[in-house]
């Protein structure tokens, strides 16, 4: 063996030690090993190009690079096909320089051993390149969760998060969005909001997409201000013909990192920005919130209440409380809306900590059948004792849309209670997807037919309240309290106006119209003078325990609602 051949091997081995160590194609890197064997072995150029499939070869189609240049005027002599397991097609071209000598046979197998390698390697970083891009990106080609908790382990322990900020950011009304643009509008607007949000984090953070409009990201201290005042709303362009733009802003949850930050696990850092947004997403609070000590207390509040809850609905410590449904004009009690009570303890936990925490998950639905329920049993007991009942409304979570089978729930439940469907009614709030919009209108379809009124609740809190009533059959409008007039409107004031049309709007349709959080008599004056006939609030009646509400059906007669 020769120096030649010595030093052949020795470079191959350095090209094999380099290859091994390299899990992205980089030929850059290799250059210099790749250079001195084809120098070696009296190669003027190589080539590679990677094809798909072989449709995509015979069309020419595939990502070429080139190993090797000389620079000096060459022909093609070997052209070395290589097929892979995953069906892809690798060709490596070999050019000697014009006028040289033949290769020698021992030249041959070396050039040989050196396309194979190259092919080995092409192919093997595209197969880790794949496998990472179904690891780490979704079907939409945003980075994932995973890759997201992959690259907090990374920065984590090495002590990169320090001085950062980890954020869940939501995209506000995003259903809107599509209904404005239309859905494929609506895809690429999101990834301009997205992409424009990477821009503003840089190379220092990095950001992937939870599911949906929901997202995740760790930003440098330096530009959080910058991007916060992006989330705050941005116009993003959503027809590339024409420029034409529309306003995204998003609910931001944030846990800002200290520079003596010590980092612990993944969970610990999701668990702060995820209780930072849930409070940014609810009405009648800021857009934008930090976590704070507060809301560590908080989450350790709730994560105890949910431990609870199953053995509390087992226990049966959920009570149902009715607030009265008025006719105004007559004083009569006509129904009823059945709230619920906790009871823990010696004492009782309000709505306002419990509801929202079941709604993050499907406890919410658990909670809603078990109330239908036991008001169903209220009501065939008040029939068997010869009473007079009224029909009462159930509240609906929107988490039941993912119910398929909900309107066969519904009526399992009533049926098994053995009580007429007309003193039934279900109340449901409007959907955030074009897809539970469909199903909502479905359901509420269903229980009309099976003769239970559903009622549309909270009318005028959400943005597309009319949609929701052009579309869907409701029984029952229920106008929230917050368009109800103040003592110190006028009848010309916004307020005042919106109300005598919404009132009119519904009589028009032949809904069934309710005003809920009465409060004051000018408030049932206001109701009177637009002939909203029905209303339920604390001028009437507080929600009240079942022996209570009893009693009022027994007297059915409010004399506080007359003139």
């Amino acid at each position: 063996m020769d120096n030649k051949d010595i030093e052949f091997y020795l470079s191959f081995e350095k090209l094999m030690k380099k290859i091994n160590t390299m899990r992205t194609l980089d030929i850059d890197a290799i250059r210099p090993e790749t250079a001195r064997l084809c120098e070696l072995l009296r190669v003027a150029k190589v080539t590679s190009t990677s094809y798909a499939n072989a449709r995509l070869e015979s069309m020419d189609r595939g990502e070429r690079i080139v190993a090797y240049d000389s620079g000096l005027p060459c022909v093609e002599i070997i052209n070395d096909r290589t097929i892979t397991e995953m069906m892809s097609i690798i060709s490596c071209k070999i050019f000697i320089a014009a006028g040289a000598e033949p290769w020698t046979e021992i030249e041959r197998e070396r050039i040989s051993l050196l396309t194979q390698t190259i092919a080995v390697y092409v192919s093997r970083t595209r197969v880790i390149a794949a496998a990472e891009r179904f690891a780490f990106f979704d079907d939409d080609g945003y980075h994932n969760l995973r890759y997201f908790i992959k690259s907090l382990q990374k920065a984590g322990p090495a002590g990169e998060l320090r001085g950062k900020a980890a954020i869940n950011f939501n995209l506000k009304h995003f259903s809107l969005v599509n209904q404005q643009v239309g859905r494929s509008s609506g895809n690429t607007v999101m990834q301009g909001f997205y992409h424009r949000a990477e821009e503003i984090i840089g190379d220092k953070g990095f950001i992937g997409r939870m599911g949906g409009d929901n997202f995740v990201a760790v930003c440098p201290g330096e530009r959080l201000d910058a991007l916060l005042e992006f989330f705050n709303g941005s116009p993003i362009v959503y027809d590339e013909m024409t420029g034409d733009k529309i306003m995204v802003s998003a609910s931001v949850g944030i846990y800002q990192m200290p520079e003596n930050f010590e980092y612990s696990d993944v969970g610990d850092i999701l668990d702060k920005i995820i209780a930072a947004v849930t409070i940014a997403k609810q009405s009648g609070t800021p857009d934008i919130v930090f976590f704070n000590n507060e809301m560590n207390a908080r989450k350790q509040k709730a994560s105890r209440l949910q431990r609870m809850f199953p053995e509390s609905l087992r226990q049966e410590e959920f009570k149902v409380f009715y607030q009265p449904k008025i006719d105004i004009a007559t004083g009569e009690l006509i129904g009823a809306e059945a709230l619920c009570r906790w009871f823990h303890d010696g004492r009782i936990i309000p709505p306002g900590e419990f509801i929202p925490l079941l709604e993050q998950g499907i406890d919410i639905c658990r909670l809603d059948f078990y109330m239908l329920d036991h008001v169903c049993r209220d009501i065939r007991r008040w029939l068997d004792e010869g009473r007079k009942v009224v029909r009462v409304s159930v509240n609906y979570s929107r988490k039941h849309m993912m119910d398929i089978d909900l309107l066969e729930h519904t009526l399992d439940i009533v049926d098994r209670n053995n009580v007429p469907h007309r003193y039934i009614e279900i109340e449901l709030t409007e959907t955030t997807t074009d897809v539970e919009f469909q199903y909502l209108k479905s359901v509420v379809s269903g229980l009309q037919t099976a003769g239970i009124s559903t009622s549309v609740d909270d009318f005028g809190m959400g943005y597309s309240s009319l949609n929701l009533i052009k579309e869907v059959p409701w029984n029952v409008l229920k106008i929230d309290k917050s368009f109800l007039p103040l003592e110190s409107d006028n009848e010309n004031s916004t307020r005042s106006v919106m109300f005598k049309y919404v009132v009119a709007m519904a009589k028009e349709l032949g809904l069934e119209c309710i005003a809920e959080g009465v409060e004051t008599e000018q408030q049932v004056n206001v109701l009177r003078q637009n002939h909203c006939d029905l209303a339920q609030g604390f001028y009437f009646d507080k929600p009240l325990p079942v022996e209570e509400f009893e009693k009022r059906l027994d007297i059915h007669h409010y004399n506080n609602a007359m003139v």
